[in-house]
């Protein structure tokens, strides 16, 4: 028998999706508080929101939200703690409720120390998720020592050291890598494109990064 991995979606306040993605393929749906404001301007149908946490820190946005969780019925879930982040809060939330395959929308964009941050974040629960961000350019995340992936023929990929990935073999790119190393500040594998429909990535040591644009 095959079993279903629950997957969630979270959208977090950073650049705003173009579009919403197809929301039929997850199990649970949430929102950090300063994502709301663009999941309305998008016409979210809120009554898919399963809940929406952060700190409110706004007066404004805290009564608009309450308002509308009478309407639409999902939860709200302060987490005041300002020693993590927001995002940080709302994985964590998550991962209590079972769910270890977790899809992120506006994770970059905007003021980039956010974006940073939010790296930081994956970075932290890199071993207890598979927590994957999505923007208007590309997908990125981080990846196991032994790695593939397919249909991604002619797409560009980078490979990002974080801060250093070592023993890097690669296959179906148009400039493979044989046993090298990635080294924050010193080399870096980005701009490089997919020639096969499906590429393999090994490393030995360290973490690596990927990078797959649309």
């Amino acid at each position: 028998m095959i079993y279903k991995m629950k997957k969630a979606l979270l959208f977090i306040n950073g650049e705003e999706p173009k579009s919403i993605p197809e929301l039929s393929g997850y199990d649970l749906i949430a929102c950090t508080d300063g994502a709301f404001h663009y999941l309305q301007q998008l016409k979210f149908p809120l009554h898919k929101l399963d809940f929406i946490s952060g700190d409110f820190d706004s007066h404004k946005i805290e009564e608009e939200i309450i308002q509308q969780s009478q309407n639409y019925n999902f939860e709200i879930i302060e987490t005041p703690d300002q020693n993590k982040t927001d995002f940080h809060k709302a994985i964590e939330i998550i991962l209590e409720k079972s769910f270890e395959n977790i899809d992120v929308y506006g994770g970059s964009g905007g003021e980039q120390d956010h974006f940073l941050g939010n790296l930081s974040v994956a970075f932290a629960f890199k071993d207890q998720a598979d927590l994957r961000f999505f923007d208007d350019y590309s997908s990125y995340y981080f990846i196991p020592k032994d790695f593939s992936i397919s249909g991604i023929k002619g797409k560009m990929i980078s490979l990002m050291p974080f801060p250093i990935a070592k023993n890097i073999e690669t296959k179906g790119l148009k400039w493979p890598l044989y046993n090298e190393d990635l080294i924050l500040g010193e080399r870096i594998g980005t701009r490089n494109v997919a020639e096969n429909k499906e590429i393999s990535i090994k490393y030995k040591k360290g973490d690596l990064l990927i990078f797959v644009g649309k």
